[in-house]
């Protein structure tokens, strides 16, 4: 059997739901074990600028935001690693966590906040450009676009809801749905369709995006009439869905058909004792850093309780 630490608290990932928790966790003296996951940081550390997240008046650099987060965390007197958990067994009363697939971790509590991480098309030039007009983002970073052209690729209720909230603050909206029907709901359908400068590009696909060292093009394939057409942006937005990072959990933890984990309603309690969730895992509705951290400190506030209860705080 291999080497087994025993912690108090284990926070699994280290986006801003990760390191509230850690924040507060050690502020309880929960003495709390942070591991920080294959992304250290999370999806904030693959964006530029942030400027919704209050108290940076000028705001901030999503990297440099979270090593504001980790030390914060660490001032706190959090234990961060650098390790990812590969495997879990929630089946008794003591939590038990495999790190990097050798070392076990058995944890009173345990705050899953892995995340999620945004679809791609899987394009050299996407992944070229993202940060310099590719996003996956619009609500993040739509407000730097503002009276420009910019395109989006999906057909879903996020890429319709995104398309109507660019639509505002840019002059033309160039949406590319795959079939020659959306799956969104038929409301956001007709919103979108009654939308003045959402112009729907049907039956078509994303060639390439085209810059060179910012977005300034797209190429759109109509894979009915096999036709090209390359339509001058900005900017180039991918909605085509987010995959929450839960798979190790699935044996043990309830989550819906997408794989975000179930929290009970206003709590961040899941179907296992001091098992709790926080962040993008749990959250596919609001998605945002604030969000994020708010759900991270209800996170440690419920492992708190939940160990002051089993007598073990």
């Amino acid at each position: 059997m291999e080497a087994t630490e025993k912690v108090h608290c284990l926070i699994i990932g280290s986006g801003p739901a990760g390191y509230t928790a850690a924040i507060y966790a050690s502020r309880a003296g929960l003495n709390p074990v942070l591991y920080q996951g294959i992304q250290p940081g999370g999806q904030l550390t693959i964006t530029t600028e942030v400027e919704n997240y209050p108290g940076y008046p000028e705001g901030i650099q999503g990297p440099e935001m979270m090593v504001h987060f980790e030390k914060q965390a660490a001032r706190m007197g959090a234990d961060i690693r650098y390790g990812l958990a590969t495997k879990v067994d929630f089946s008794g009363p003591v939590h038990k966590v495999q790190i990097d697939e050798e070392k076990w971790i058995e944890a009173d509590a345990v705050i899953i906040s892995t995340g999620a991480s945004a679809k791609w098309l899987g394009l050299e030039s996407e992944q070229r450009l993202n940060g310099f007009g590719v996003s996956a983002c619009a609500v993040c970073d739509g407000f730097f676009f503002k009276g420009k052209e910019v395109a989006i690729v999906g057909a879903g209720d996020t890429a319709a809801e995104e398309a109507l909230y660019l639509s505002k603050i840019c002059a033309q909206v160039h949406m590319i749905v795959r079939r020659d029907e959306m799956r969104a709901s038929k409301v956001m359908q007709e919103r979108v369709k009654n939308t003045a400068n959402i112009k729907v590009y049907w039956n078509s696909v994303t060639d390439e995006v085209l810059g060179d060292k910012k977005v300034s093009a797209v190429r759109i394939h109509n894979t009915k009439t096999d036709t090209k057409e390359e339509v001058p942006v900005s900017a180039f937005f991918v909605a085509i869905g987010h995959q929450p990072n839960s798979d190790i959990f699935k044996p043990f933890i309830e989550m819906d058909e997408a794989g975000y984990i179930k929290t009970v309603p206003g709590t961040s309690k899941t179907n296992i004792e001091g098992v709790f969730a926080a962040g993008d895992v749990q959250d596919k509705i609001y998605r945002q850093a604030v969000t994020a951290a708010g759900s991270g400190c209800m996170a440690a506030l419920d492992a708190e309780r939940y160990l002051s209860a089993k007598g073990l705080h």
